[in-house]
């Protein structure tokens, strides 16, 4: 058995930590995998998917089916290790911190609301009974090392999103069934979403921005909006 620190099913090590191990030890550079198996040994942590794309800017090579046709869509290639981030003195290879302000601007200026999907805050997915939306930060692009993240690289996500970017697994939705879609909405709302499209952002009503704003608050604090909201109406 390895040393405590070098073995991937230690949960005391970081995430990143415990992914690159398990490729290391367990797929070896020139083999495929799956995100599938990969979260299925990593348990117990969050956001395993986002860990493994976290060592590509620290040099390693993990291809995808739209870098390297011959892999099916749920494979990924192990082509190259980079930086041991399980020695302590590479542990932040690669890695570009947030500060807590840049955080903060971020999703204030996201209005608490996913970019991609538009989903807010402990909202529920539709078609996900049961799951709800959590708020996270990615990265406008992967690459990047050292220093500071600004505001301006990151953009609000919920984690459903941050998983299924386009530089590790394709589309969840084809173009014939985005196409029916846009093709029902009124002319009106055709011409709002053509001038998405061309901003390549949502422009958010009052309203929207209003209500993630709302989802941040905590349970007892929306329960009182609620109930003020009621009381204003009524007067």
């Amino acid at each position: 058995m390895a040393a405590a620190d070098q073995d991937w099913r230690n949960g005391a090590l970081g995430t990143r930590v415990r992914v690159a191990l398990w490729l290391r030890d367990e797929v070896r550079v020139g083999n495929t995998f799956s995100k599938a198996a990969l979260r299925a040994a990593i348990t117990g942590a969050e956001q395993v998917d986002r860990r493994m794309r976290d060592l590509r800017p620290a040099g390693w090579v993990i291809r995808t089916n739209l870098d390297k046709p011959s892999l099916r869509p749920e494979q990924l290639y192990l082509e190259k290790i980079g930086a041991p981030v399980w020695e302590r003195k590479h542990r932040g290879a690669g890695l570009r911190q947030i500060s807590a302000k840049t955080r903060r601007d971020v999703y204030a200026r996201d209005q608490y609301l996913c970019r991609r999907c538009g989903i807010g805050a402990a909202e529920a997915y539709p078609d996900e009974p049961g799951s709800t939306a959590r708020l996270t930060l990615g990265r406008m692009s992967p690459g990047g090392t050292g220093s500071a993240v600004d505001a301006e690289e990151l953009r609000t996500l919920c984690a459903r999103c941050d998983e299924s970017t386009e530089d590790t697994v394709g589309a969840r939705v084809g173009l014939a069934e985005v196409w029916r879609q846009v093709e029902a909405l009124p002319d009106h709302l055709q011409r709002e979403l053509l001038g998405w499209m061309a901003a390549d952002a949502r422009v958010m009503t009052p309203v929207e921005r209003a209500w993630g704003l709302y989802r941040q608050l905590p349970a007892g604090q929306r329960d009182a909006t609620q109930q003020s909201l009621r009381d204003l109406l009524k007067s």
